[in-house]
């Protein structure tokens, strides 16, 4: 990451929660990446930008306030084969960061191709609003069940329905009320009365 703006700050938060292991390169940073850095969950290199500073970059972003160093940047990463994000220059932008809404493992991707990252943003909070942690819970509840419904249905043709019975249009309103009993009444009624499955500890763990 070069840049430590309150945008690079952003970004370095987003790339943590996916495990990677970031150095940030600029003379300043804000108080939010400092204190990231003074918890070791991110490396400084405090100093103004220059080409040797991408070696052994995997990915790069170019987060700074000039247009001057973000080219060289470009240039720089292009030049060593790195995919590169420039931020506000879709043109010199090797690859995009979608905004994004996570649900457990239910993942909801917005993109403008880097033409209006405040298009996306304002997507991505409407989906927030439609899609809540009852999603995620749906879809660990289905993760359970595909052992269920492989075993009961010998056929392709026979799970897809056994599938689309499984989410009923109401499925998701008794999940998002709790109504685990209600769920597990109408998985037996699709699945018979023998399914072993214990739904109790999902409502816990999404």
């Amino acid at each position: 990451m070069v840049g430590g703006g309150t945008v690079a700050e952003r970004k370095v938060n987003g790339l943590l929660a996916e495990k990677a292991l970031v150095l940030v390169v600029s003379p300043q940073l804000t108080s939010g990446l400092a204190e990231l850095v003074k918890e070791h969950a991110c490396r400084w290199r405090k100093k103004k930008y220059a080409s040797g500073d991408l070696t052994g970059a995997f990915l790069v972003f170019a987060a700074t306030d000039s247009p001057e160093i973000q080219q060289q940047i470009f240039r720089d990463s292009d030049r060593l084969g790195i995919p590169v994000n420039v931020i506000d220059s879709p043109s010199q932008c090797s690859f995009q960061v979608p905004a994004t809404v996570q649900r457990g493992d239910l993942i909801l991707a917005v993109s403008t191709s880097g033409k209006s990252p405040a298009v996306a943003a304002m997507v991505r909070r409407r989906l927030e609003d439609q899609y809540g942690p009852e999603y995620g819970l749906l879809l660990q509840l289905m993760g359970q069940l595909r052992g269920e419904v492989i075993a009961a249905a010998s056929t392709a043709a026979k799970r897809k329905i056994l599938f689309q019975n499984i989410l009923h249009d109401d499925i998701v309103e008794w999940i998002r009320e709790g109504r685990w009993d209600r769920v597990q009444d109408h998985l037996h009624k699709i699945l018979g009365p023998d399914m072993d499955l214990d739904i109790s500890q999902l409502g816990t763990g999404v």
